[in-house]
């Protein structure tokens, strides 16, 4: 039987009819994707880097949408964007806090940068936003519903300083939550392990850290804090994930720290099962299998 090239024309047509069917059923099945904020600049860190490693990261293992707002500045006082416009977090579903802005301590600008959390908005805090926008002096104990307080108790944990650059050994908890369930300790290169001044009420360890320190005396010690840990703030009981590990790019880039991470972040949205596994749709996007050489 011969076709003619209108038979042929309406075959190939029904085969991208098919195909168009088939991208949009695949397209329709996946939930949409978590739209993030991710935040950075400031002190003491090689952010240039370290956002597009943590961008790239959240890409390959969830399925998310990460927007970014940068500054190069490498001050305490970076001028970021997102400074004095508390509606800055608008349509996004989690907001990544990895700022160094120590220098930041005005308190209607702090309380800008908290609104959105305030009204619901999740969170995800990473090593030197522990230590950003602090009121007075961070050793001082906190009293809730003061000026002083109001960063860390956001974060649920108090943290003034660090130690000298040595590894530290991860462990996980397993018992407070579903983030680090199915992750392994792991120990890191040379990292800062931040103090724990007070760790409130609302928070939950999700993994400890411990660090040798040699001693002016020659004598090692081992100091342990509380390095991963989650929070419910405020009369919305927002959930907030926070981790004092990733000081160094190699650390930011290390599997295992974008796998507690993305935990994080897939926690704070609702989206990770009791296990620590995505929950349909929000894992990492899926691929065809290339057919194999005969």
């Amino acid at each position: 039987m011969k076709f003619s090239l209108t038979n042929h024309a309406a075959i190939a047509l029904a085969g991208l009819v098919l195909c168009g069917s088939s991208v949009a059923s695949s397209a329709v099945d996946r939930p949409k994707p978590v739209r993030v904020l991710l935040i950075t600049g400031g002190c003491c860190h090689d952010y240039d880097i370290q956002k597009d490693v943590l961008k790239k990261g959240l890409d390959e293992r969830a399925n998310v949408v990460v927007d970014q707002i940068h500054s190069r500045d490498k001050s305490p006082k970076p001028p970021l964007a997102i400074l004095g416009m508390p509606d800055y977090a608008k349509g996004y579903d989690v907001v990544i806090h990895d700022e160094c802005a120590a220098g930041i301590s005005d308190e209607k600008t702090v309380l800008a940068v908290l609104k959105p959390h305030l009204d619901g908005i999740p969170a995800v805090n990473l090593h030197c936003a522990m230590h950003s926008y602090r009121i007075g002096n961070p050793n001082d104990p906190v009293a809730l519903g003061t000026a002083h307080g109001l960063w860390f108790e956001y974060l649920g944990l108090q943290s003034s300083s660090h130690g000298p650059q040595e590894p530290i050994v991860i462990s996980f908890t397993n018992v407070n939550s579903s983030v680090g369930k199915g992750l392994s300790g792991w120990t890191t290169i040379n990292e800062e392990l931040y103090n724990n001044v007070h760790v409130f009420a609302t928070a939950r360890p999700v993994a400890y850290g411990a660090q040798i320190v040699k001693q002016k005396d020659g004598n090692s010690k081992t100091n342990k804090s509380v390095v991963a840990w989650i929070n419910k703030y405020g009369p919305k009981q927002t959930k907030v994930f926070s981790t004092t590990i990733g000081h160094n790019t190699a650390t930011v880039a290390d599997a295992r720290y974008l796998d507690l991470v993305t935990q994080g972040v897939l926690w704070a949205t609702s989206h990770l099962r009791r296990d620590g596994t995505p929950t349909t749709g929000y894992g990492p996007q899926e691929t065809t299998p290339k057919p194999t050489k005969k």
